[in-house]
């Protein structure tokens, strides 16, 4: 396989996706119902400074002139200006985007830690009490809304135990933010050595993360002990085990032919959750991309929905191409 070929191949038609879904979501925007200008101004704001304004914020240009308009100020880096904030939609981005992206990514570096070892284990011992132990969490973990399970933590370790701290926000309100260079604080605290900072950030880190891991873990687990099962009953598991082959490397090749599934999954929910942790920031008042979104959509914001659109597209689309590349590591397979 010619790897540079296949990531050309791979970008332009990413770059093809994400055109079409800017055009896609553009003309979405405009047949949500509400009118941005009526939430801008009131409901008793006069027909004249209604036609002022449509006319300011271009929106009554035709359909095709206001997105040939939108495509050429994103391709320079302007993503249109959020009225609901007054600040520029890439601003806005750009300084919410770091505090979900911490959040989702050490939670599912959490999920995976916990969740694959549990099922090669359950895997290993199919009927034993941890692999029914296993199955009733995987159903516990999928019939609970993640905003219940962090709104269960708060009343357990903040009002009850007094263990964790309030639920506002990425820091306590005495604790300056570290010196931005990627905007998520553990890692500028520790570039910083600022460990009080770092103490702190980790400490409203964790019940939000658990939250999320708690219920990303569930279809991880689920899906990494039925691989591993349907791995070992194949016809070349019995022929290394009829070889005489150890088995530590049974196993090893198990999770080896096993991990492209388990890749997947992760690479989806990873990619899910930059917009699917919504209610689990505004119950811990996170400040992400979650309640930026819903903001927006509240507020009929076109300008900042299609930002967080395209943001979050260009973040999917990324991860698959990862998860592309990650393939032809894991599975030699794919490489002719």
């Amino acid at each position: 396989m010619n790897l540079a070929r296949y990531i050309s191949r791979r970008l332009l038609i990413s770059i093809i996706q994400l055109v079409a879904i800017v055009v896609g979501s553009f003309f979405l925007m405009r047949m949500l119902p509400g009118d941005p200008v009526i939430l801008r101004l009131g409901p008793a704001a006069t027909p004249e400074r209604v036609a002022q304004v449509r006319h300011e914020m271009g929106l009554d240009r035709p359909l095709v002139a206001q997105l040939v308009s939108y495509a050429r100020n994103v391709i320079h880096g302007d993503f249109g200006h959020s009225w609901r904030t007054a600040n520029a939609v890439s601003s806005d981005l750009r300084m919410r985007f770091p505090a979900t992206v911490e959040l989702i990514t050490l939670s599912m570096l959490l999920a995976l830690f916990v969740a694959v070892p549990i099922g090669v284990i359950t895997a290993l011992r199919p009927s034993g009490l941890l692999s029914r132990a296993t199955l009733l969490y995987t159903l516990l973990a999928g019939a609970m809304p993640d905003y219940f399970i962090g709104l269960l933590l708060i009343f357990i370790f903040y009002f009850k135990l007094k263990l964790a701290p309030p639920p506002m926000g990425r820091l306590s309100l005495v604790h300056a933010p570290p010196p931005a260079v990627t905007k998520m604080y553990v890692i500028d605290s520790l570039l910083a050595r600022n460990w009080v900072t770092l103490k702190s950030a980790l400490a409203h880190l964790a019940l939000p993360v658990f939250t999320l891991a708690f219920v990303q873990a569930g279809p991880i687990m689920k899906m990494s002990r039925s691989t591993i099962l349907q791995t070992l009953d194949g016809d070349f598991m019995y022929f290394a085990r009829v070889c005489g082959l150890k088995a530590s490397y049974v196993w090893r090749y198990a999770l080896r032919n096993a991990l492209p599934p388990i890749v997947t999954l992760a690479s989806l929910l990873y990619g899910i959750l930059l917009g699917g942790a919504v209610l689990v920031e505004t119950v811990f008042a996170w400040g992400g991309l979650g309640q930026y979104s819903v903001l927006m959509i509240v507020n009929a914001d076109y300008d900042g929905i299609q930002g967080f659109v395209l943001v979050a597209s260009a973040f999917s689309l990324l991860i698959y191409l990862a998860l592309d590349l990650l393939y032809v590591v894991i599975d030699p397979r794919v490489r002719y």
